[in-house]
């Protein structure tokens, strides 16, 4: 993501920002010009308080309506269980603003969110576990998740019951949205079809049985060799799903790195220009370039984490046969890349 500053002082702001701590503007962020810009004039949306959101409505708009992302929520928990389960509050808060993220970059990346209509479109159900089972998931357009995902010792709990590397809220909102940009992206292009079958498998083959097989016998044991995730060997949906989400970690942090100029030279006691990098503020035409940079940051920001006693930031390896999925999906996303990042709405 971008680096944002405050309009009126210039002081680095985050993109949640409401007001700025150093001059003390009203902020919010502005869908329509792709900015964190001073709220005075411009209404806020109707979830400011709910779901914590800092999205501004167009000019002209009047209070008590939505912004484009929360449009994007079809079920949610009742205003009654958010206000007297405090657990429950700040998990849906988290949802909806990591949610704000991947509209913000899918939006940045030129590709189209559009909120379901019945039958087209993108919509999201954040549901609670408490009032019955939810499987966190995608079908027609429409993305469940299970709030769950946003108490931290759960979800650390099912990350190690399912042996992943990785497991976030907003991970999941890019994984199951990956289906639906599947559905975008492949399914109705016959040359791009043909060739996601040549290089994550048929599609066509019998889904439940795939992960059915899965649960009960595991990823292959060279599984590391041609997916970038276990998980990913369930089925072809699966592989695209868990790849596209990679790509997106990829570039979203590329441009958080190039946003705050981050360089990285290489250690000292090496001179080895696959170590350096410069991610560039502006869109690669060629995923071997984006690789370039992405490759020697990943090495210093784990090297960094371990400094402080963490796991690797970015624990996982790219072959060659995941590069060559991952070439795949940027160019699709070029592709269908918009004129305009940001529309006005």
């Amino acid at each position: 993501m971008r680096s944002f500053c405050c309009p009126r002082c210039g002081q680095l702001v985050p993109f949640e920002a409401v007001t700025c701590l150093h001059c003390g503007t009203a902020l919010g962020f502005a869908p329509d010009a792709g900015e964190i810009v001073a709220a005075e004039g411009r209404a806020r949306c109707a979830n400011q308080f709910l779901a914590g959101c800092n999205w501004l409505l167009a000019p002209g708009e009047a209070d008590g309506r939505l912004c484009l992302s929360c449009r994007l929520t079809r079920t949610r928990p009742n205003d009654a269980d958010l206000a007297s389960d405090a657990q429950l509050a700040e998990a849906f808060r988290e949802a909806e603003a990591a949610k704000r993220r991947l509209v913000f970059q899918s939006l940045e990346l030129g590709l189209p969110v559009e909120p379901h209509d019945g039958e087209r479109g993108l919509a999201f159900d954040l549901l609670s576990g408490k009032a019955g089972p939810v499987v966190t998931g995608h079908a027609d357009g429409v993305i469940t998740i299970d709030l769950a995902e946003g108490d931290d010792v759960h979800r650390e709990q099912m990350r190690r019951a399912m042996g992943e590397p990785y497991r976030t809220m907003l991970g999941h909102l890019r994984h199951e949205s990956g289906h639906w940009f599947w559905m975008v992206l492949v399914e109705p292009d016959p040359e791009a079809l043909e060739e996601f079958r040549r290089l994550f498998g048929d599609d066509r083959s019998d889904y439940r049985a795939a992960l059915d097989r899965h649960y009960n016998e595991g990823p292959p044991a060279e599984w590391v060799s041609r997916y970038v995730s276990a998980y990913a060997t369930a089925h072809p949906w699966e592989d695209w799903a868990e790849t596209f989400a990679h790509y997106l970690h990829i570039r979203d942090t590329l441009q958080t790195a190039a946003s705050f100029g981050m360089v990285v030279t290489g250690p000292a006691c090496t001179r080895d220009p696959d170590l350096m990098a410069a991610p560039s503020p502006e869109p690669e035409a060629r995923f071997e370039d984006i690789l370039d940079d992405w490759l020697p940051l990943t090495y210093a920001l784990n090297a960094v984490n371990r400094s402080m006693g963490k796991d690797d930031l970015y624990p996982f390896v790219l072959s060659e046969a995941v590069v060559t999925k991952l070439t795949f999906v940027h160019r699709l996303v070029r592709r269908k890349a918009l004129s305009r990042p940001l529309p006005a709405w």
